[in-house]
Protein backbone atom coordinates (compact mmCIF):
# COMPACT_ATOMS: atom_id res chain seq x y z
CA UNK A 1 0.00 0.00 0.00
CA UNK A 2 2.81 2.35 0.54
CA UNK A 3 6.39 2.06 -0.92
CA UNK A 4 7.30 -0.95 -1.00
CA UNK A 5 3.50 -1.36 -1.96
CA UNK A 6 2.39 0.24 -4.49
CA UNK A 7 3.24 -2.20 -7.53
CA UNK A 8 1.34 -4.85 -5.64
CA UNK A 9 -1.26 -2.89 -5.61
CA UNK A 10 -1.73 -1.83 -8.67
CA UNK A 11 -1.42 -5.38 -9.72
CA UNK A 12 -3.97 -6.00 -6.48
CA UNK A 13 -6.57 -3.48 -8.24
CA UNK A 14 -6.05 -4.00 -12.08
CA UNK A 15 -6.90 -8.28 -10.75
CA UNK A 16 -9.84 -7.63 -8.34
CA UNK A 17 -11.36 -4.87 -10.18
CA UNK A 18 -11.52 -6.80 -12.89
CA UNK A 19 -12.92 -10.28 -11.99
CA UNK A 20 -14.04 -9.39 -9.11
CA UNK A 21 -15.86 -5.74 -9.57
CA UNK A 22 -17.16 -7.23 -12.89
CA UNK A 23 -18.83 -9.75 -11.09
CA UNK A 24 -20.09 -7.31 -8.51
CA UNK A 25 -21.36 -5.02 -11.05
CA UNK A 26 -22.03 -7.14 -14.28
CA UNK A 27 -22.03 -10.70 -13.81
CA UNK A 28 -23.34 -13.10 -10.80
CA UNK A 29 -22.72 -16.53 -12.68
CA UNK A 30 -23.29 -17.33 -16.31
CA UNK A 31 -25.75 -14.28 -18.16
CA UNK A 32 -27.09 -13.39 -14.54
CA UNK A 33 -26.31 -10.01 -13.95
CA UNK A 34 -26.01 -8.39 -10.06
CA UNK A 35 -28.87 -6.58 -10.31
CA UNK A 36 -30.80 -9.07 -11.73
CA UNK A 37 -30.30 -11.27 -9.47
CA UNK A 38 -30.58 -8.99 -6.53
CA UNK A 39 -34.24 -8.35 -8.23
CA UNK A 40 -34.86 -12.01 -7.63
CA UNK A 41 -34.22 -11.30 -4.25
CA UNK A 42 -36.76 -8.52 -3.43
CA UNK A 43 -39.30 -10.36 -5.73
CA UNK A 44 -39.00 -13.55 -3.13
CA UNK A 45 -39.48 -10.91 -0.07
CA UNK A 46 -42.16 -9.22 -1.41
CA UNK A 47 -44.15 -12.95 -2.42
CA UNK A 48 -42.99 -14.30 1.30
CA UNK A 49 -43.75 -10.99 3.17
CA UNK A 50 -46.30 -9.15 1.39
CA UNK A 51 -46.52 -5.63 -0.11
CA UNK A 52 -47.11 -3.98 2.72
CA UNK A 53 -44.01 -5.43 4.56
CA UNK A 54 -41.75 -5.23 1.68
CA UNK A 55 -42.55 -1.40 0.87
CA UNK A 56 -41.98 -0.35 4.74
CA UNK A 57 -38.74 -2.25 5.01
CA UNK A 58 -37.18 -3.71 1.50
CA UNK A 59 -38.07 -1.23 -0.59
CA UNK A 60 -34.73 0.95 -0.22
CA UNK A 61 -32.33 -1.60 0.52
CA UNK A 62 -29.77 -1.66 -2.30
CA UNK A 63 -26.90 -3.75 -3.21
CA UNK A 64 -23.32 -2.84 -3.52
CA UNK A 65 -21.55 -5.48 -4.14
CA UNK A 66 -20.76 -9.17 -4.13
CA UNK A 67 -17.09 -9.65 -2.76
CA UNK A 68 -15.39 -12.96 -1.20
CA UNK A 69 -18.95 -14.16 -1.07
CA UNK A 70 -20.16 -11.38 1.34
CA UNK A 71 -22.98 -9.89 -0.36
CA UNK A 72 -22.89 -5.97 0.76
CA UNK A 73 -26.25 -4.91 1.25
CA UNK A 74 -27.13 -0.65 1.73
CA UNK A 75 -29.78 1.24 3.34
CA UNK A 76 -30.50 5.37 4.00
CA UNK A 77 -30.69 5.45 7.48
CA UNK A 78 -29.25 3.73 10.76
CA UNK A 79 -32.62 2.88 12.26
CA UNK A 80 -33.40 1.06 8.93
CA UNK A 81 -30.11 -1.21 9.22
CA UNK A 82 -31.07 -1.71 13.06
CA UNK A 83 -34.37 -2.96 12.69
CA UNK A 84 -33.19 -4.97 9.87
CA UNK A 85 -30.72 -6.90 11.74
CA UNK A 86 -32.84 -7.14 14.23
CA UNK A 87 -36.13 -8.68 12.74
CA UNK A 88 -34.86 -9.78 9.31
CA UNK A 89 -30.99 -10.77 9.21
CA UNK A 90 -31.38 -14.07 8.21
CA UNK A 91 -34.17 -14.05 6.15
CA UNK A 92 -32.38 -11.83 3.94
CA UNK A 93 -29.28 -14.20 4.22
CA UNK A 94 -31.06 -16.99 3.15
CA UNK A 95 -32.69 -15.28 -0.14
CA UNK A 96 -29.26 -13.78 -1.09
CA UNK A 97 -27.35 -17.07 -0.67
CA UNK A 98 -29.81 -18.50 -2.75
CA UNK A 99 -30.11 -16.10 -5.79
CA UNK A 100 -26.64 -14.42 -5.54
CA UNK A 101 -24.02 -17.66 -6.89
CA UNK A 102 -21.44 -17.76 -4.48
CA UNK A 103 -22.97 -15.86 -1.94
CA UNK A 104 -22.52 -16.98 1.92
CA UNK A 105 -23.15 -13.86 3.92
CA UNK A 106 -24.27 -10.32 3.83
CA UNK A 107 -23.28 -7.07 5.77
CA UNK A 108 -26.01 -4.09 6.21
CA UNK A 109 -24.44 -0.48 5.98
CA UNK A 110 -26.03 3.01 5.98
CA UNK A 111 -25.07 4.83 2.54
CA UNK A 112 -24.26 8.20 2.04
CA UNK A 113 -25.65 10.47 0.04
CA UNK A 114 -22.32 11.81 -1.28
CA UNK A 115 -20.95 8.73 -2.65
CA UNK A 116 -17.40 9.21 -1.99
CA UNK A 117 -15.75 6.62 -0.64
CA UNK A 118 -12.90 8.25 1.14
CA UNK A 119 -12.53 7.75 4.92
CA UNK A 120 -13.74 9.86 7.40
CA UNK A 121 -10.70 12.26 7.89
CA UNK A 122 -10.93 15.31 9.58
CA UNK A 123 -8.72 17.94 10.94
CA UNK A 124 -9.33 20.69 12.94
CA UNK A 125 -7.04 23.34 14.55
CA UNK A 126 -6.63 24.28 18.27
CA UNK A 127 -8.21 27.45 17.97
CA UNK A 128 -11.07 25.69 16.07
CA UNK A 129 -14.74 26.48 18.07
CA UNK A 130 -18.28 25.20 17.64
CA UNK A 131 -19.02 27.08 13.69
CA UNK A 132 -15.48 27.73 12.81
CA UNK A 133 -14.73 29.43 9.02
CA UNK A 134 -13.92 26.61 6.67
CA UNK A 135 -10.57 25.23 7.75
CA UNK A 136 -7.89 25.01 5.10
CA UNK A 137 -8.29 21.96 2.70
CA UNK A 138 -5.54 19.24 4.42
CA UNK A 139 -3.88 17.05 1.65
CA UNK A 140 -5.73 13.07 1.92
CA UNK A 141 -8.25 14.47 4.20
CA UNK A 142 -12.16 15.93 3.80
CA UNK A 143 -12.91 18.98 5.76
CA UNK A 144 -15.52 19.15 8.43
CA UNK A 145 -18.75 20.54 7.35
CA UNK A 146 -19.86 23.43 9.23
CA UNK A 147 -23.32 23.75 7.70
CA UNK A 148 -26.10 21.36 7.68
CA UNK A 149 -25.71 19.68 10.42
CA UNK A 150 -28.27 17.16 11.68
CA UNK A 151 -27.86 18.16 15.64
CA UNK A 152 -26.14 21.03 17.18
CA UNK A 153 -23.92 17.87 19.45
CA UNK A 154 -22.68 16.29 15.94
CA UNK A 155 -19.70 16.56 14.18
CA UNK A 156 -20.32 15.50 10.62
CA UNK A 157 -17.63 14.85 8.53
CA UNK A 158 -17.77 15.50 4.37
CA UNK A 159 -19.01 11.99 4.46
CA UNK A 160 -21.49 11.89 6.21
CA UNK A 161 -20.55 9.69 9.22
CA UNK A 162 -21.25 11.58 12.71
CA UNK A 163 -19.02 12.36 15.53
CA UNK A 164 -20.95 12.85 18.56
CA UNK A 165 -19.96 15.90 20.85
CA UNK A 166 -21.23 14.28 23.99
CA UNK A 167 -19.34 11.37 23.50
CA UNK A 168 -15.97 13.27 25.68
CA UNK A 169 -13.58 12.82 27.72
CA UNK A 170 -15.59 15.38 30.37
CA UNK A 171 -18.56 12.78 30.09
CA UNK A 172 -17.09 9.73 30.85
CA UNK A 173 -17.82 8.28 34.07
CA UNK A 174 -14.00 6.76 35.04
CA UNK A 175 -14.31 3.77 37.91
CA UNK A 176 -11.60 1.09 38.59
CA UNK A 177 -13.11 -1.55 35.41
CA UNK A 178 -12.33 1.41 32.83
CA UNK A 179 -9.66 3.79 34.28
CA UNK A 180 -6.67 1.96 32.59
CA UNK A 181 -8.38 2.43 29.40
CA UNK A 182 -9.24 6.32 30.17
CA UNK A 183 -5.58 6.78 30.93
CA UNK A 184 -4.22 5.39 27.71
CA UNK A 185 -7.11 6.92 25.81
CA UNK A 186 -5.96 10.41 26.94
CA UNK A 187 -2.35 9.97 26.42
CA UNK A 188 -2.97 8.65 23.17
CA UNK A 189 -5.59 11.53 22.01
CA UNK A 190 -3.08 14.73 23.61
CA UNK A 191 0.30 12.94 22.20
CA UNK A 192 1.88 15.13 19.79
CA UNK A 193 1.39 14.27 16.13
CA UNK A 194 4.16 11.46 14.88
CA UNK A 195 4.30 10.46 18.75
CA UNK A 196 3.05 6.91 19.22
CA UNK A 197 2.46 6.26 22.77
CA UNK A 198 0.98 2.68 22.48
CA UNK A 199 1.03 1.35 19.33
CA UNK A 200 -1.71 -0.46 18.54
CA UNK A 201 -3.97 0.23 21.75
CA UNK A 202 -6.46 -2.46 21.35
CA UNK A 203 -9.41 -1.84 23.72
CA UNK A 204 -12.19 -4.81 24.19
CA UNK A 205 -15.55 -5.08 26.15
CA UNK A 206 -18.82 -6.37 25.93
CA UNK A 207 -22.08 -3.81 24.79
CA UNK A 208 -22.38 -1.00 26.33
CA UNK A 209 -19.10 -0.71 28.40
CA UNK A 210 -18.02 2.45 27.02
CA UNK A 211 -16.07 1.17 24.05
CA UNK A 212 -17.61 3.47 21.78
CA UNK A 213 -17.37 6.16 24.17
CA UNK A 214 -13.78 6.59 24.65
CA UNK A 215 -13.10 6.40 20.64
CA UNK A 216 -15.12 9.53 19.85
CA UNK A 217 -13.27 10.87 22.74
CA UNK A 218 -10.13 10.10 21.47
CA UNK A 219 -11.14 11.28 18.20
CA UNK A 220 -12.69 14.59 19.28
CA UNK A 221 -9.93 15.34 21.57
CA UNK A 222 -6.96 14.40 18.75
CA UNK A 223 -8.52 16.92 16.59
CA UNK A 224 -8.61 19.62 18.96
CA UNK A 225 -5.13 18.91 19.07
CA UNK A 226 -4.51 19.56 15.82
CA UNK A 227 -4.71 16.40 14.42
CA UNK A 228 -5.58 14.42 11.43
CA UNK A 229 -7.71 11.35 12.61
CA UNK A 230 -9.79 8.40 10.49
CA UNK A 231 -12.30 7.41 12.03
CA UNK A 232 -14.02 4.34 10.80
CA UNK A 233 -16.92 1.54 12.05
CA UNK A 234 -16.51 -1.98 10.51
CA UNK A 235 -19.38 -1.77 8.35
CA UNK A 236 -17.92 1.93 7.23
CA UNK A 237 -14.44 0.76 6.59
CA UNK A 238 -15.89 -2.05 4.41
CA UNK A 239 -18.36 -0.06 2.44
CA UNK A 240 -15.48 2.41 1.71
CA UNK A 241 -13.59 -0.62 0.64
CA UNK A 242 -16.20 -2.35 -1.82
CA UNK A 243 -17.36 1.54 -2.80
CA UNK A 244 -13.66 1.60 -4.25
CA UNK A 245 -13.22 -1.09 -5.91
CA UNK A 246 -16.64 -0.71 -7.91
CA UNK A 247 -15.42 2.62 -8.98
CA UNK A 248 -12.06 1.62 -9.74
CA UNK A 249 -10.78 4.10 -7.04
CA UNK A 250 -8.99 1.39 -4.73
CA UNK A 251 -5.43 3.30 -4.66
CA UNK A 252 -7.14 6.73 -4.00
CA UNK A 253 -8.85 5.11 -1.31
CA UNK A 254 -5.62 3.95 0.05
CA UNK A 255 -3.62 6.94 -0.78
CA UNK A 256 -6.41 8.56 1.24
CA UNK A 257 -5.15 7.05 4.16
CA UNK A 258 -1.48 8.53 3.64
CA UNK A 259 -0.94 12.25 5.66
CA UNK A 260 -3.16 10.50 8.61
CA UNK A 261 -1.91 10.89 12.59
CA UNK A 262 -4.42 8.67 13.93
CA UNK A 263 -6.73 5.82 12.48
CA UNK A 264 -9.33 4.66 14.80
CA UNK A 265 -11.49 1.71 13.83
CA UNK A 266 -14.57 0.47 16.61
CA UNK A 267 -16.15 -3.27 16.11
CA UNK A 268 -13.33 -4.62 14.24
CA UNK A 269 -14.83 -7.98 14.31
CA UNK A 270 -17.25 -6.88 11.88
CA UNK A 271 -14.74 -6.94 9.25
CA UNK A 272 -15.64 -9.90 6.92
CA UNK A 273 -13.81 -10.85 3.51
CA UNK A 274 -10.36 -12.04 2.05
CA UNK A 275 -9.83 -8.83 0.32
CA UNK A 276 -11.74 -6.58 2.65
CA UNK A 277 -9.27 -8.10 5.81
CA UNK A 278 -6.03 -8.24 3.22
CA UNK A 279 -6.83 -4.16 3.16
CA UNK A 280 -7.28 -3.87 5.99
CA UNK A 281 -3.93 -5.41 7.08
CA UNK A 282 -1.83 -3.22 4.69
CA UNK A 283 -3.35 -0.28 5.96
CA UNK A 284 -2.12 -1.47 9.39
CA UNK A 285 1.07 -2.44 8.78
CA UNK A 286 1.99 0.69 6.56
CA UNK A 287 0.25 3.07 9.40
CA UNK A 288 2.39 1.77 12.18
CA UNK A 289 5.31 1.46 9.94
CA UNK A 290 5.47 5.37 9.35
CA UNK A 291 5.14 6.05 12.65
CA UNK A 292 0.91 6.76 12.44
CA UNK A 293 -1.11 5.64 15.63
CA UNK A 294 -3.85 2.73 15.60
CA UNK A 295 -6.63 2.73 18.25
CA UNK A 296 -9.17 -0.27 17.41
CA UNK A 297 -11.81 -1.79 19.87
CA UNK A 298 -13.93 -5.13 19.78
CA UNK A 299 -16.09 -7.20 21.52
CA UNK A 300 -13.29 -9.76 22.55
CA UNK A 301 -9.72 -10.13 22.65
CA UNK A 302 -8.01 -10.23 19.29
CA UNK A 303 -6.60 -13.70 19.46
CA UNK A 304 -10.31 -14.86 19.65
CA UNK A 305 -11.58 -12.98 16.67
CA UNK A 306 -11.21 -16.16 14.69
CA UNK A 307 -12.80 -14.73 11.88
CA UNK A 308 -10.28 -12.23 11.42
CA UNK A 309 -6.74 -13.43 9.50
CA UNK A 310 -4.55 -14.92 11.55
CA UNK A 311 -1.65 -11.76 11.03
CA UNK A 312 -4.63 -8.87 12.12
CA UNK A 313 -4.85 -10.55 15.28
CA UNK A 314 -1.11 -10.94 15.61
CA UNK A 315 -0.53 -7.35 14.91
CA UNK A 316 -3.45 -6.05 16.76
CA UNK A 317 -2.38 -7.98 20.27
CA UNK A 318 1.50 -6.92 19.81
CA UNK A 319 0.36 -3.10 21.37
CA UNK A 320 -1.36 -2.16 24.44
CA UNK A 321 -4.12 -4.45 25.15
CA UNK A 322 -6.63 -3.63 28.04
CA UNK A 323 -10.01 -4.46 28.60
CA UNK A 324 -12.77 -2.83 29.96
CA UNK A 325 -14.65 -4.60 32.43
CA UNK A 326 -17.78 -4.84 33.83
CA UNK A 327 -19.44 -1.90 36.03
CA UNK A 328 -19.60 -2.30 39.55
CA UNK A 329 -22.54 -0.80 41.43
CA UNK A 330 -20.61 2.00 42.86
CA UNK A 331 -19.86 2.72 38.85
CA UNK A 332 -23.30 2.46 37.94
CA UNK A 333 -24.81 4.33 40.50
CA UNK A 334 -22.22 7.27 39.26
CA UNK A 335 -23.33 6.69 35.77
CA UNK A 336 -26.74 6.84 36.21
CA UNK A 337 -26.56 9.98 38.67
CA UNK A 338 -24.90 11.51 36.03
CA UNK A 339 -27.81 10.46 32.90
CA UNK A 340 -30.23 11.69 35.84
CA UNK A 341 -28.73 14.99 36.45
CA UNK A 342 -28.62 15.57 32.80
CA UNK A 343 -32.53 14.93 32.50
CA UNK A 344 -33.20 17.14 35.24
CA UNK A 345 -31.40 20.10 33.44
CA UNK A 346 -34.30 19.81 30.96
CA UNK A 347 -36.96 18.96 33.37
CA UNK A 348 -36.80 21.11 36.53
CA UNK A 349 -39.69 19.17 38.66
CA UNK A 350 -38.02 15.57 37.89
CA UNK A 351 -35.99 14.33 40.72
CA UNK A 352 -35.10 11.16 42.12
CA UNK A 353 -33.75 10.60 45.69
CA UNK A 354 -30.32 8.70 46.34
CA UNK A 355 -32.69 5.78 47.73
CA UNK A 356 -34.01 5.27 44.15
CA UNK A 357 -30.99 5.72 42.75
CA UNK A 358 -29.11 3.24 44.74
CA UNK A 359 -31.95 0.48 44.06
CA UNK A 360 -31.45 1.30 40.36
CA UNK A 361 -27.74 0.52 40.13
CA UNK A 362 -27.98 -2.49 42.25
CA UNK A 363 -30.63 -4.00 40.36
CA UNK A 364 -29.54 -3.06 37.22
CA UNK A 365 -26.51 -4.76 36.34
CA UNK A 366 -25.75 -5.34 32.93
CA UNK A 367 -24.37 -2.50 31.00
CA UNK A 368 -24.56 1.47 30.59
CA UNK A 369 -27.39 1.46 28.03
CA UNK A 370 -29.31 -0.36 30.54
CA UNK A 371 -28.77 2.63 32.86
CA UNK A 372 -29.89 5.16 29.96
CA UNK A 373 -32.78 2.92 29.73
CA UNK A 374 -33.66 3.29 33.33
CA UNK A 375 -33.21 6.83 33.60
CA UNK A 376 -35.66 7.60 30.45
CA UNK A 377 -38.37 5.19 31.95
CA UNK A 378 -37.90 6.79 35.41
CA UNK A 379 -38.43 10.09 33.32
CA UNK A 380 -41.27 9.10 31.90
CA UNK A 381 -43.24 7.43 34.31
CA UNK A 382 -42.74 10.64 36.14
CA UNK A 383 -43.85 13.27 33.41
CA UNK A 384 -46.74 11.42 32.45
CA UNK A 385 -48.21 10.56 35.80
CA UNK A 386 -47.39 13.74 37.11
CA UNK A 387 -46.03 11.94 40.19
CA UNK A 388 -42.69 11.71 42.41
CA UNK A 389 -40.67 8.96 41.35
CA UNK A 390 -40.71 6.72 44.55
CA UNK A 391 -39.31 3.36 45.29
CA UNK A 392 -42.63 1.43 43.88
CA UNK A 393 -42.90 3.16 40.77
CA UNK A 394 -38.93 2.34 40.07
CA UNK A 395 -40.02 -0.82 40.57
CA UNK A 396 -42.26 -0.93 38.09
CA UNK A 397 -40.75 1.38 35.93
CA UNK A 398 -37.57 -0.73 35.29
CA UNK A 399 -39.16 -4.29 35.39
CA UNK A 400 -38.40 -5.19 32.37
CA UNK A 401 -34.86 -4.26 32.57
CA UNK A 402 -34.50 -6.71 35.27
CA UNK A 403 -36.16 -9.97 34.34
CA UNK A 404 -35.05 -13.04 35.18
CA UNK A 405 -33.00 -13.82 31.71
CA UNK A 406 -31.99 -17.58 30.60
CA UNK A 407 -28.73 -18.01 30.92
CA UNK A 408 -27.16 -18.06 27.61
CA UNK A 409 -26.46 -21.01 25.51
CA UNK A 410 -22.63 -22.26 26.76
CA UNK A 411 -20.56 -23.68 24.04
CA UNK A 412 -17.48 -25.90 24.80
CA UNK A 413 -15.01 -23.53 22.95
CA UNK A 414 -16.00 -20.63 24.64
CA UNK A 415 -15.41 -22.65 28.20
CA UNK A 416 -11.65 -23.58 26.71
CA UNK A 417 -10.75 -20.56 25.59
CA UNK A 418 -11.70 -18.89 28.83
CA UNK A 419 -10.23 -20.99 30.79
CA UNK A 420 -6.98 -20.89 28.81
CA UNK A 421 -7.02 -17.26 30.07
CA UNK A 422 -8.08 -16.77 33.52
CA UNK A 423 -5.02 -19.87 33.87
CA UNK A 424 -2.25 -17.72 31.42
CA UNK A 425 -2.00 -21.26 29.56
CA UNK A 426 -3.58 -21.15 25.65
CA UNK A 427 -5.82 -22.71 24.50
CA UNK A 428 -3.85 -25.24 21.83
CA UNK A 429 -2.37 -26.06 25.55
CA UNK A 430 -5.66 -27.33 26.69
CA UNK A 431 -6.23 -29.57 23.59
CA UNK A 432 -2.35 -30.93 23.63
CA UNK A 433 -0.95 -34.43 24.90
CA UNK A 434 1.10 -32.18 27.79
CA UNK A 435 0.48 -33.85 30.98
CA UNK A 436 2.34 -31.07 33.26
CA UNK A 437 0.64 -29.40 36.21
CA UNK A 438 0.15 -25.87 34.57
CA UNK A 439 -1.76 -27.53 31.99
CA UNK A 440 -3.58 -30.16 33.44
CA UNK A 441 -5.26 -28.48 36.25
CA UNK A 442 -6.55 -26.08 33.63
CA UNK A 443 -7.98 -28.93 31.33
CA UNK A 444 -10.08 -30.86 34.27
CA UNK A 445 -11.70 -27.55 35.04
CA UNK A 446 -12.82 -26.85 31.64
CA UNK A 447 -13.73 -30.52 31.15
CA UNK A 448 -16.23 -30.37 34.42
CA UNK A 449 -17.29 -27.37 33.10
CA UNK A 450 -18.23 -28.39 30.16
CA UNK A 451 -19.93 -31.46 31.85
CA UNK A 452 -22.05 -29.01 34.05
CA UNK A 453 -22.50 -26.22 31.39
CA UNK A 454 -23.39 -27.90 28.18
CA UNK A 455 -25.44 -30.97 27.20
CA UNK A 456 -22.68 -32.39 25.61
CA UNK A 457 -22.03 -36.22 26.20
CA UNK A 458 -18.74 -37.55 27.84
CA UNK A 459 -17.81 -39.42 24.90
CA UNK A 460 -18.49 -35.81 23.01
CA UNK A 461 -16.41 -33.30 25.72
CA UNK A 462 -13.75 -35.98 25.00
CA UNK A 463 -13.12 -35.57 20.98
CA UNK A 464 -13.71 -32.18 21.68
CA UNK A 465 -10.25 -32.04 23.85
CA UNK A 466 -8.71 -33.40 21.32
CA UNK A 467 -9.84 -36.79 20.85
CA UNK A 468 -9.69 -37.94 24.10
CA UNK A 469 -11.57 -40.85 25.63
CA UNK A 470 -14.88 -39.94 27.46
CA UNK A 471 -13.01 -41.95 30.47
CA UNK A 472 -10.18 -38.97 30.87
CA UNK A 473 -13.43 -36.68 31.03
CA UNK A 474 -14.94 -38.82 33.82
CA UNK A 475 -11.86 -39.13 35.74
CA UNK A 476 -11.53 -35.15 35.32
CA UNK A 477 -15.03 -34.70 36.25
CA UNK A 478 -14.66 -36.64 39.24
CA UNK A 479 -11.36 -35.05 40.55
CA UNK A 480 -12.85 -31.50 40.34
CA UNK A 481 -16.07 -32.22 42.04
CA UNK A 482 -13.92 -33.66 44.65
CA UNK A 483 -11.36 -30.63 45.14
CA UNK A 484 -14.22 -28.32 45.11
CA UNK A 485 -15.53 -30.07 47.77
CA UNK A 486 -12.35 -29.88 50.04
CA UNK A 487 -11.18 -26.44 48.52
CA UNK A 488 -13.27 -23.40 49.53
CA UNK A 489 -10.93 -21.24 47.12
CA UNK A 490 -11.18 -23.53 44.08
CA UNK A 491 -14.95 -23.65 44.69
CA UNK A 492 -15.32 -19.69 44.77
CA UNK A 493 -13.20 -19.54 41.50
CA UNK A 494 -14.73 -22.59 39.64
CA UNK A 495 -18.19 -20.26 40.55
CA UNK A 496 -16.75 -17.22 39.07
CA UNK A 497 -15.99 -18.82 36.23
CA UNK A 498 -19.56 -20.25 35.45
CA UNK A 499 -21.10 -17.00 35.92
CA UNK A 500 -18.49 -15.47 33.81
CA UNK A 501 -20.15 -18.12 31.36
CA UNK A 502 -23.45 -17.55 31.78
CA UNK A 503 -24.05 -14.20 31.88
Amino acid sequence: MFERQDRSDIIEAVAVAGPVVAAVTAEIAGEVSLPEAWDRVRRRLRAELGEDVFSSWFARVEIGGLVDGVAYLTVPTRFLKSWLEAHYAERLRAHCVAELAAANGIVLSVRQVARDPAPVIVRETVAARPRPAAPAPVAGAAPVESAGQPCERDLVDACGTVLDRRLNFQSFICGKSNQLAFAAAERIAAAPAGSTPYNPLYLHAGVGLGKTHLLQAIAQDARSHGKRVAYFTADRFMYGFVAALKSQTALAFKEKLRGIDLLIVDDVQFIQGRSIQQEFGHTINALIDAGKQIVVAADRLANDLEALDERIRSRLGGGLVVEIGELDEALRAKILSSRLETLQAAHTSFHVNPDVIAYVARVVATNGRDLDGAANRLLAHATLSGQAVTMETAEAAIRDLVRTREPRRVKIEDIQKLVATRYNVSRADILSERRTAAVVKPRQIAMYLSKALTPRSLPEIGRRFGGRDHTTVLHAVRKIEKQIAEDRLLHDEVDLLKRMLQE
